[in-house]
């Protein structure tokens, strides 16, 4: 289906701005007012930008793409003119917009500017002509890039409560109090059952209270008691959701969308009408209910995850061959992410923008455990599986995760590891027979994909450490010379006495801890997310990606734009960059992870920062690997723009980006959109004012920590596991010329 293109007559606030536009930029009179046919204002348009460049040589390096490490150096305006030039060159090609059920839709934002100029007439939204607006005020110098100065980053920073701050303590011992009162009232009434945990008989209130604040500290109690429907939710909270929030969520239990939130989680938001920084909050918040967008999409998501789809025999979208289940799930070369079939399929908590969501619409993942228990011949399988790792020439690193690796016992996690351990001692066996420059990547690298440090952080207990203390000391033995938990923190505010326990517990066990961020709406505003790096490294953790939110419109709400995330790259984080001769310093944290820090202490007090940003702001690209790196090269009537991504040169990728070129990506919100939504947050949207600029990036180098160490031989260059085949990639339709 493609979109009707209307010419109406200009609401008034969009008759407006573009008068504005004009006024601001008389130049545009010649080139718009005075072009009685498209194709002349397109030419005058070209002859004036032929001009500029000709005056900004740099400018035009970076166009071409001649010239790198170009975002320190390129002029605020030379950003604005390559945007200009991108629109012109990219005008009229059409693109399915899977926001819109793939309507197509034709990038013509020239077209479209030259109509609302030359005859005030257009179908275009006021979100447009405000992107357009501050595209010539950053042509002309109107809109500057003021990057703050440190004193004002750490004034947003500060603005911002820790889940470890006293006050916050408090507040959640109160919410603790309040649910496990409700719990003791629901076991009564035979709401909530357990066979595993019950109360002695003929006890009173106050030994079942004792007994309940007992269970609190085992995880299994958490995940027994997780709250699954909306009005259980509701008592949980004391009654204080809104009658508009309750009808959401019935509406999506009813669509099929499940509901599951442990006590412990529940016991982090804050129902008080004096909760600390209304955004903060709202960032659990919105990993707890879902969008109204959410549920209106849901049964019609598409996969954002292309690679993800795997066919027997036929190579995934990134030409990787795979077992014949899904399991196994690659974009990379050198790593590939293992889900194993036990509990570890499931979460401690359900996250609403979750990249799996379309799993749980096709039924591939929910919440019932006594069914996601592993098969009774799931050994059999699971060496089957990793002997794709071993007799593959270029996996290095092995990333378990599901849902959530920690979700599996004790007993199934040993097993995996200890399948993990036999899988990479027979590949280092296997190359002993091997000629130099024909020996297979070994393994180096075992990461856990957790969440349970926040959800449940009960769950590291004893045992667990045990279980990944000893897997190191005998994985280090045959080479594997990183072990890292990967977790994911939103804010600050998730990160309790309880979680800071269970990381220390880790990096005594000798797995380094790092971190993925999702940068949602409430989590992107000013100084959130610095203020998130610097109490991770307060209590030892790394930081590694802040990722912009994947997905198409079932994510809207919860979608920052791009040019906000290169925003906060580029004004907050640099205020923790990290000079090159630290590197080596930094690298040699998976050496001894008990002093990661120490270590993270002793950089930050040198470099005088808050926070190190060892993370990179990139977008996961669905098909082959993630990137910053990209370009504007138009924009929807609606105001949404349309990005042009290149693959990050900084890492191996399948040879089948040969192929495959530049990736699209049609945004799902504009940046007024964005804003309005800050708004009504509280923010003050004028902080935000240079977001509007942020139409060109690049990837940022990774940090020295998450290299891979080099082996004392040298490996092969072939690759197997790989098919490569004419493939139809690019989301753009057709070229409509005028």
């Amino acid at each position: 289906m493609k979109q009707k293109r209307k010419s109406t007559h200009l609401h008034d606030n969009v008759l407006q701005l573009s008068r504005q536009i004009v006024k601001e930029n008389p130049f545009l009179i010649d080139i718009f007012k005075h072009a009685n046919h498209l194709s002349d204002a397109k030419h005058r348009l070209r002859m004036w930008l032929k001009s500029y460049f000709n005056s900004h040589r740099q400018a035009m390096e970076v166009f071409r793409d001649e010239t790198v490490n170009w975002e320190h150096q390129l002029s605020w305006n030379d950003r604005a003119a390559i945007r200009l030039l991108d629109y012109l060159n990219h005008e009229g090609l059409e693109f399915r917009d899977p926001n819109l059920s793939n309507a197509r839709i034709v990038n013509h934002p020239i077209e479209n500017l030259w109509r609302i100029i030359r005859f005030e007439k257009g179908n275009c939204s006021e979100d447009f002509c405000l992107d357009m607006l501050y595209l010539f005020r950053q042509l002309n110098g109107k809109l500057k890039q003021s990057v703050p100065s440190k004193k004002r980053v750490m004034r947003w920073m500060q603005m911002y409560s820790s889940g470890l701050d006293t006050e916050i303590i408090e507040q959640r011992k109160q919410n603790k109090d309040r649910i496990i009162r409700q719990i003791i009232q629901n076991i009564d009434s035979g709401r909530q059952r357990s066979q595993r945990f019950q109360f002695i008989p003929n006890s009173s209130f106050e030994e079942k209270y004792q007994q309940v604040n007992q269970w609190w500290n085992n995880y299994r109690f958490h995940l027994s008691f997780a709250i699954r429907n909306p009005k259980l939710l509701n008592e949980m909270l004391g009654n204080s959701l809104s009658e508009k929030i309750m009808k959401r969520l019935q509406a999506a239990h009813e669509k099929g969308i499940p509901l599951f939130v442990n006590p412990h989680y529940l016991s982090l938001l804050c129902i008080s009408p004096n909760c600390p920084h209304p955004a903060v909050n709202r960032v659990i918040h919105d990993y707890v209910f879902p969008s109204q967008k959410l549920i209106d999409e849901f049964g019609n998501i598409e996969a954002w995850e292309k690679e993800d789809k795997v066919l027997a025999g036929e190579p995934n979208t990134a030409g990787w061959i795979l077992p014949p289940f899904h399991n196994i799930h690659r974009r990379y070369p050198e790593t590939a992410i293992f889900i194993p079939d036990t509990t570890g399929r499931a979460c401690g908590g359900l996250c609403v923008s979750c990249q799996r969501m379309y799993d749980f619409q096709s039924g591939h993942f929910n919440f019932d455990l006594q069914k996601l228990k592993a098969p009774m011949r799931w050994s059999e399988k699971m060496k089957l599986l990793l002997t794709y790792f071993e007799e593959d020439t270029q996996l290095r690193d092995i990333l378990i995760t599901g849902g959530d690796a920690l979700m599996s016992s004790n007993t199934a996690l040993k097993q995996i590891l200890e399948a993990v351990y036999q899988m990479a001692l027979r590949k280092k066996e296997a190359n002993k027979n091997r000629k130099q420059g024909e020996k297979y990547a070994e393994i180096v690298r075992v990461r856990l994909g957790t969440r349970l440090p926040i959800y449940i952080p009960q769950r590291i207990d004893d045992e667990l450490i045990l279980i990944l203390k000893a897997f190191r000391e005998k994985a280090e033995k045959i080479g594997i010379r990183q072990f890292i938990i990967q977790t994911h923190i939103e804010t600050a505010m998730e990160i309790t006495p309880e979680t800071k326990q269970a990381v220390e517990r880790f990096l005594k066990a000798g797995w380094l801890v790092t971190n993925q961020q999702v940068f949602t709406t409430a989590a992107s505003v000013r100084g959130h997310t610095a203020k998130l790096r610097q109490v991770l490294n307060n209590i030892g953790v790394v930081p590694y990606y802040t990722f912009s939110v994947k997905g198409f419109m079932e994510n809207h709400h919860n979608f920052a734009t791009n040019a906000r995330s290169v925003q906060e790259k580029t004004e907050e984080k640099r205020l923790g960059e990290i000079p090159n001769k630290y590197n080596e310093e930094l690298a040699s944290l998976h050496n001894h992870p008990q002093k990661a820090k120490k270590h993270l202490d002793k950089v930050r007090k040198k470099i005088k920062s808050p926070f190190l940003a060892t993370d990179r702001n990139i977008m996961n690209l669905p098909g082959v690997g993630k990137s910053m790196s990209f370009r504007t090269i138009g924009i929807t009537t609606d105001g949404r723009r349309i990005l042009k991504f290149k693959y990050d040169p900084t890492r191996k990728h399948s040879p089948i980006i040969n192929q495959k070129g530049d990736v699209i990506i049609i945004e799902s919100k504009s940046i007024a959109k964005y804003l309005r939504q800050l708004k009504n947050m509280g923010e003050k949207i004028k902080e935000y004012k240079s977001i509007w600029g942020y139409s060109i990036s690049e990837t940022e180098p990774r940090s020295s920590i998450f290299e891979y160490p080099e082996y004392d031989y040298s490996s092969t260059e072939a690759f197997t596991n790989l098919q490569l085949k004419p493939i139809e990639w690019q989301e753009v339709v057709k070229w409509n010329q005028n």
